[in-house]
């Protein structure tokens, strides 16, 4: 992620915060995706020799026919503004690292060795929230590979529980001995 991507991502989250930022989020979500989609779309807004009133227009258009809130809205204008059209479709990623920070919101990528149940989930997600001291909001997965219970990554930190792991560990343990 670029340090320019990351500052566009984070005066749209002081926008956002104080608008409404699921809403938000969604609108430039649908946004990116009609700009990755449409080849059209990206030349002409992408194009330096289009004047930044014909840019507007057409995003104005859009954003009327996409039911844009005018926040939304004035954020696309500024990226014509600043020739910053081609950062569109990685404003996203940085958008919702940016606004997970500010919210005190850690995402969680749960691999296990079998679907967990939804008690279990919940009760892992609860665990991971007393762990981190922050909201949790984890993605399930199952992996073949793993013979028996979790491997948790958060950020750059992997917390891990299979048994695989264990087995490693109560190895090492006994070498030593």
């Amino acid at each position: 992620m670029s340090a320019l991507t990351q500052r566009y991502a984070a005066a749209l989250a002081d926008v956002a915060l104080a608008h409404n930022a699921a809403g938000i989020r969604g609108e430039l979500a649908d946004v990116a995706a009609a700009y990755q989609e449409s080849s059209d779309l990206r030349n002409l807004l992408s194009n330096p020799a289009v004047s930044a009133e014909v840019k507007k227009s057409l995003l104005d258009k859009l954003a009327e026919r996409m039911q844009l809130s005018q926040a939304t809205r004035n954020f696309l204008f500024v990226l014509v503004d600043h020739h910053r059209m081609e950062l569109l479709p990685h404003l996203l990623p940085a958008y919702d690292v940016e606004i997970h920070a500010r919210l005190g919101i850690a995402e969680a990528r749960v691999t296990s060795a079998h679907e967990l149940s939804a008690q279990e989930k919940q009760e892992l997600t609860a665990a991971l929230e007393r762990l981190t001291r922050k909201k949790v909001e984890a993605q399930f997965a199952v992996a073949d590979s793993l013979l028996g219970g979790a491997v948790v990554q958060i950020g750059s930190t992997i917390y891990d529980g299979s048994v695989r792991q264990q087995l490693e560990s109560l190895r090492t343990t006994l070498q030593s001995e």
